[in-house]
């Protein structure tokens, strides 16, 4: 594990982004603001005139069963003298049981480019839904593991040396276009009213990432999510009025400890990070 000053390199490593959705691109723009040279990949044609116009490298790049030669070079180029991978591919990307298999190719060309640095985005889903903290620890990533997640983290595990990688495990995504006021809006007699909230804004998602390639923080796996854990009950009533939305209710029958509380603090102790919305509340206005 390491942790380096940038100031130790004179030259500003290129950085690839393998995915450039609703957080990809947001990032991609951002790292071109502070100097980077980008390379960043979409599945849709229409989507290359606004990475190019936004100062990204553009690449049309299809992972998954239909993945051709052609998307096979363009995978190579894309990541041709690339210091730093950012690899932002959903498990949604996949069927089930297939998302290890549709990243495959890209540990390949990692190997053959020669990337030195991989920043695999990944998801607190890994863990299991258990009334307690949940640490880094509680779920290991390997090529045999036993979720889908877990094991396409193990391929990106360091290889004899041929680089280096960072797995941020983020919780739920909310900002811009994602207000989480809608995801329970309307609906009634809920469980898990009690179980706590994971959740992280964009702007710290894009802020942590940048911040790890930008002082060279690798060799780490990171849970992410702001530090407050309202419960449900508590926090998407007042998410949906915010928005003018039908309030969800919650069942009234006495519930058992329920719902994993996401542990930040190896990311707290390890980085300098400094979260902008750990107030879930305050950060509706941030949507």
């Amino acid at each position: 594990m390491t942790t380096t000053n940038p100031s130790s390199t004179s030259q500003t490593p290129t950085v690839a982004i393998l995915g450039c959705g609703w957080l990809g691109l947001p990032l991609a723009k951002a790292l071109v603001a502070d100097g980077y040279s980008v390379n960043g990949s979409t599945t849709t044609p229409s989507q290359l005139l606004t990475l190019r116009d936004a100062g990204i490298r553009p690449y049309l790049l299809r992972l998954g069963p239909e993945f051709s030669q052609i998307d096979a070079d363009s995978l190579h180029a894309m990541l041709h003298e690339v210091d730093v991978l950012v690899l932002n591919v959903p498990p949604r990307a996949a069927a089930a049981g297939a998302y290890p298999a549709l990243l495959r190719p890209v540990g390949a060309a990692v190997a053959a480019a020669g990337v030195r640095h991989v920043l695999f985005v990944s998801s607190t889903g890994v863990y299991p839904d258990e009334p307690r903290p949940m640490r880094e620890a509680d779920a290991l990533s390997s090529p045999d593991a036993p979720s889908d997640l877990l094991r396409a983290e193990g391929q990106f595990t360091p290889r004899r040396g041929q680089w280096l990688t960072t797995v941020v495990r983020l919780g739920g995504l909310f900002g811009p276009d994602r207000p989480p006021g809608r995801f329970l809006a309307g609906r009634h007699e809920l469980k898990q009213g009690n179980a706590p909230v994971n959740l992280i804004h964009l702007d710290d998602c894009i802020g942590l990432l940048r911040h790890i390639i930008r002082e060279k923080v690798w060799g780490y796996t990171f849970n992410a999510c702001a530090a407050q854990h309202p419960a449900r009950r508590d926090f998407y009533p007042v998410a949906a009025t915010y928005l003018g939305l039908e309030v969800p209710t919650f069942s009234v029958e006495p519930e058992t400890a329920s719902g994993k509380t996401i542990d930040t603090t190896l990311l707290r102790q390890t980085t300098n990070y400094q979260f902008r919305h750990d107030d879930l509340v305050a950060a509706l206005a941030h949507c």
